[in-house]
């Protein structure tokens, strides 16, 4: 059974061509990964929000020089992650929240709701405390899924400073959180 939907690389080809509504298609199919990745990154949504917007603009002007080395949604990511560390040049400060955070910790618990809701807060704070470069491997690994050669294909890392970053990461995660639930208890 074959798919009507054109994949991402046939919808650059029809953008190229000067086809606007394979724009629109691209936008509807991954404004919403981009809007997240670059909340994630940037933690404010009027920023997160201008980079997403940013970010489709440089598809259409790059369509006609597409040529899908990688997979779409790697060259994707990797303008929004260099349009994030723009904005993050520009600005210094940042609001933090990540929604999804802790909640693999909490499927698994039997707590009750305040006790979630304490959880995922301080697994947010412990995410948001890590190194730039640590936090970011973190939210393209869990929360966007990518593998680790796809983070270093986003980001420009080797896959061994992608893994070696992650390994950091998990130990301080492990070793913030272990140290908040004293606080808590």
């Amino acid at each position: 059974m074959t798919s009507d939907k054109p994949n991402d690389t046939e919808l650059m080809t029809r953008l190229a061509a000067g086809d606007m509504s394979a724009l629109g298609d691209l936008v509807r199919r991954h404004q919403d990964k981009v809007l997240s990745l670059s909340y994630r990154v940037l933690r404010d949504w009027h920023r997160a929000e201008d980079v997403a917007q940013e970010t489709f603009l440089r598809v259409y002007r790059a369509a006609k020089h597409y040529k899908p080395k990688a997979k779409f949604t790697t060259w994707l990511y990797r303008i929004v992650i260099n349009l994030c560390f723009d904005e993050q040049r520009k600005q210094a400060k940042t609001a933090v929240s990540l929604e999804e955070a802790g909640q693999a910790v909490l499927a698994e618990s039997d707590c009750n709701a305040a006790e979630r809701k304490e959880v995922a807060e301080l697994v947010k704070t412990a995410v948001n405390e890590l190194p730039e470069r640590q936090r970011l491997a973190v939210i393209l690994h869990r929360y966007d899924g990518l593998s680790h050669a796809e983070i270093g294909e986003v980001t420009g890392w080797t896959k061994s400073a992608v893994e070696s970053l992650l390994v950091r990461a998990y130990a301080n995660l492990r070793e913030k959180l272990d140290k908040m639930k004293y606080f808590v208890e």
